[in-house]
Parts: structure tokens; C-alpha cells; sequence
């Protein structure tokens, strides 16, 4: 069995609180830096990479002097934006030693949840893996309250993997993977290598809670595995300290538990686009434009428009169809119906001249779009 790590090309790793604060003693800045090392070695490989890191919280504790976790949301909030500003300075720290940049992203649900700002994050990530840059992402704890928050960043890595269509989720723990019973407290238990992403008997296997530092415990990393393979993203969870356990995953060597989305990545998206949104409106499109969509894969730019027809919003789902009435994509639009009329049968060059700004030459990027 070869791990799933050694052919993904996009690749979300998350780190919890307990590694990256070593247990909350600090920032684990020896920890951090093996992980920036390889994470370079992987992007040697030509290997996209986005870290989702925890510890911004259980940081700003230490700092501000904090024995146990907080209940208090706003006194949590002031341990994130405290611990938010330590974190951030080892990780550039530490991947500048490699010649890399770093970017720090602060999402909430919100930021996913609303299709414009759903947009505008994907298309901010997937600009800084063009660019080379390592982009590190946390929820943004300072302003998120209860009702709001992902509640642990193995669902915001997940989150993440379906937003910018990863291959693989790799989670680091400080377990060596999914076990048939708790480790701790069961000498008896085993090792799972390898199951499907959604078995309702994992899910059963994998009760109990996180450590004091952090709010995960193993369900949710199962549960993070089954909403990562909704876009077709595998998960591997293996133990964080594990030696050059990046490296040797992505040369093959099989580590911790690997989970395997039932679905492949193409039909997984085609089936949220197709299945799970509304339409927003309908733009035709003419033979030339559907010559590119469909035996080109290109992207639809505005001069291929006829007619723009309904009202939508920037990121809402617009069905493409030809003149003759046949339904060829869904998208994702980077222009309101209002916009989009306006650009029509324009060159890309023009879009700024005629809007005052432009967010994009094309009015769905081929990255946000499926053929029916």
C-alpha cells in the first residue's frame, strides 16, 4: 500500500494546538522548523502546498498568562489576536530559511458560507500557490463568536481541501492515526491503515475528546476526512513528530491511516456545481465560445457572450448555455448580472475601461466551472 501523499499535486496539511505549542509550553520552534523543511522538499517535488495551523490560542494563553483554556469568548479572542502575532513571525521565520514566503490567511464560516466572499477567498489562494508562496491559514478567532466558529481546524483544513480543490488532507496529531479503540487507555488497540472516507463505522470507533489545548479529538479528524472527500480529496492522519513523516509520505511510504474519498475529485465538483446550488441566471454564449468550453477547456470570457439573462450576484452559479437553448456548464461568475451586461461581447482588455476595475479577464474562470 503506497501512500495517497506520493501523487496528490495539492496538498493541505494541518498541525493541531499540542504539536505546534509542544504540549503548551510555547511555541515549538524546533517542530516548526522541521516541518518548513520539509514542506520545501516537497514543493521540490512540484508539490502545492497550504498549512492550516492551530496554536494561535493556546500561544496567546502563555503569553497572557493563562493556565487552562479560557471560556470566555472575548478573553479567547484576545489570546488569538495575542498568540496570532507569535505564530506568525516563527512560520515566515522559519520558511525564509528555505527560501520560501509565507502568507497569513484568516478565514471564518462566513468567509465560506457567502459565495462572493466563498470567491474571493479561492481565488486569493490559489493566486499565492501561482505566486510560490506558502499561504498559512487559522480561523480568525479574534472577531468569530460561538455561533460562527468551524469549532476546530481539522474542519477548516477540510474546509479548505473543498475550496481549492485539493488532492489530499494531511492531518498531524499527536496519535499515530486511527486506532480500533483508544491507545491510551486499550493496549490491545490497532492500528487502522487504511479505510473509506465516510465509514459510519469509524465514525463510531473514533468517540472521545480532544486534548485541553485544542478542540479535536479523532472524530472530528473522521468526520474532516468526510467532508474533504466531497471535492475527492484523500485523508491521511498520522503523528506529528513522526520523523520527516512529510517527506517520507510523499515518497510513497505508507504512514498513520490513510481515509479514500469514494469519489473522484472531476466528479465530485461537477456534482456540488450541478446538484447542490441554484442557478443564479443564464448567460448565452456563442459557437465560438462553446468550442473553447468544450474541446478546449478554456475559460468563458466576455466576448463569447450574446446575453445575460436574470440577476445575480459576483460568485453566484450561472448556467452557460448556446444559442440554440442547450445547456453546456455551470460556473461560478466573477461579475454581477449588471457587470456582466455592461462587458458583453467585449475584448478581456476592455473590462476595466468599461467598469473602472476589473476582478478577473474572464467571466467564469475555467477553475470554477463544470460541462453539463
Amino acid at each position: 500500500m503506497n501512500s495517497v501523499i506520493q501523487k496528490a499535486d495539492r496538498i493541505i496539511i494541518k498541525v493541531g494546538s499540542s504539536l505546534v505549542t509542544n504540549d503548551g509550553r510555547g511555541l515549538d520552534h524546533t517542530a516548526i522548523a522541521r516541518w518548513a523543511s520539509q514542506i520545501s522538499a516537497l514543493r521540490a517535488l512540484g508539490k502545492q502546498v497550504v498549512l492550516v495551523s492551530s496554536g494561535a490560542i493556546a500561544e496567546g494563553m502563555l503569553r497572557l498568562g493563562f493556565d487552562k483554556r479560557p471560556t470566555d469568548v472575548h478573553e479567547l479572542q484576545a489570546c488569538a489576536a495575542v498568540g496570532q502575532m507569535g505564530l506568525a513571525q516563527i512560520y515566515e521565520t522559519s520558511f525564509r530559511a528555505h527560501g520560501l514566503g509565507t502568507a497569513q490567511v484568516l478565514l471564518t464560516h462566513a468567509d465560506l458560507a457567502d459565495r462572493e466572499r466563498y470567491l474571493n477567498a479561492r481565488s486569493t489562494l490559489t493566486t499565492l500557490l501561482r505566486f510560490g508562496v506558502v499561504p498559512i491559514i487559522n480561523e480568525n478567532d479574534t472577531v468569530v463568536t460561538d455561533e460562527i466558529k468551524f469549532g476546530d481546524n481539522d474542519t477548516l483544513g477540510a474546509l479548505v481541501a473543498n475550496l481549492i480543490e485539493a488532492d489530499a488532507l494531511v492531518i498531524l496529531t499527536d496519535q499515530k492515526g486511527l486506532y480500533s479503540a483508544d491507545p491510551r487507555k486499550d493496549p490491545a488497540a490497532v492500528l487502522i491503515a487504511e479505510g473509506k472516507a465516510g465509514d459510519l463505522a469509524l465514525e463510531a470507533m473514533a468517540g472521545g475528546a480532544g486534548s485541553s489545548l485544542g478542540r479535536g479529538g479523532m472524530l472530528t479528524k473522521i468526520l474532516a476526512a468526510k467532508r474533504a472527500a466531497r471535492s475527492g480529496a484523500d485523508t491521511v492522519i498520522a503523528w506529528g513528530r513522526e520523523d520527516d513523516v512529510l517527506t517520507r509520505l510523499a515518497n510513497g511510504e505508507a504512514i498513520g491511516t490513510q481515509l479514500l474519498a469514494q469519489t473522484g475529485r472531476t466528479t465530485a465538483r461537477k456534482q456540488w456545481m450541478v446538484d447542490h446550488l441554484q442557478t443564479g441566471g443564464t448567460v448565452v454564449i456563442d459557437a465560438g465560445a462553446v468550442a473553447k468550453l468544450t474541446r478546449e477547456g478554456k475559460s468563458l470570457l466576455p466576448i463569447g457572450v450574446l446575453e445575460v439573462r436574470g440577476e445575480f450576484g459576483r460568485g453566484a452559479v450561472v448556467t452557460c448555455i448556446g444559442e440554440d437553448g442547450t445547456a453546456i456548464a455551470r460556473g461560478l461568475t466573477n461579475y454581477t448580472s449588471a457587470e456582466a451586461r455592461r462587458i458583453v461581447r467585449r475584448p478581456s482588455g476592455d473590462i476595466e475601461k468599461v467598469l473602472g476595475y476589473m476582478e478577473g479577464p474572464e467571466l467564469i474562470h475555467r477553475d470554477n466551472l463544470v460541462l453539463l
